[in-house]
């Protein structure tokens, strides 16, 4: 799909066509590997495990791994409540890390549109096993960036 159309999507567009595997994720689902289960208007649905890569200097999961994947759903969450053209960065991330990430299990990161501004999109973010037991929460300020007149 070239560059043109997919600048044509809503957000919530891009996102599903990512999950329906018509567009390929966003590389940094190579690094740490999560794929999108489920998109909405205003949420988003990951799955994401931590392997051997993730490690601290311990032996335990590096705190990065939740904070990256957090920031994925949180900034997404914001992106598919988008209309075409607009764009988003994250400026603010707040991570509470609850319990030790366990390695090589399935995880469940979800994210949650809390209020969307003409400026600013804020996002809530939760990160559980599979058996739905709470690991880490956060949230998160995206700035939306719209595009300029004449571009």
């Amino acid at each position: 799909m070239d560059s043109k159309k997919i600048q044509e999507m809503t957000g919530f567009e891009l996102l599903e066509a990512m999950r329906l595997g018509e567009i390929p994720p966003a590389s940094i689902a190579v690094t740490i590997p999560m794929i999108i289960t489920q998109v909405l208007e205003g949420e988003v649905t990951f799955i994401a495990t931590a392997d051997d890569h993730h490690l601290n200097p311990l032996g335990g999961v590096h705190g990065g791994f939740a904070a990256t994947v957090l920031d994925s759903a949180t900034g997404c969450a914001v992106h598919s409540a988008l209309q075409a053209g607009i764009g988003y960065g994250t400026i603010d991330l707040n991570i509470k890390m609850i319990r030790p990430i366990p390695k090589n299990e399935p995880l469940i990161a979800q994210g949650k549109v809390i209020n969307l501004s003409k400026s600013l999109g804020i996002a809530e973010g939760t990160l559980t096993n599979q058996s739905g037991k709470l690991l880490v929460t956060a949230t998160a300020t995206c700035m939306l960036i719209k595009p300029r007149h004449g571009e």
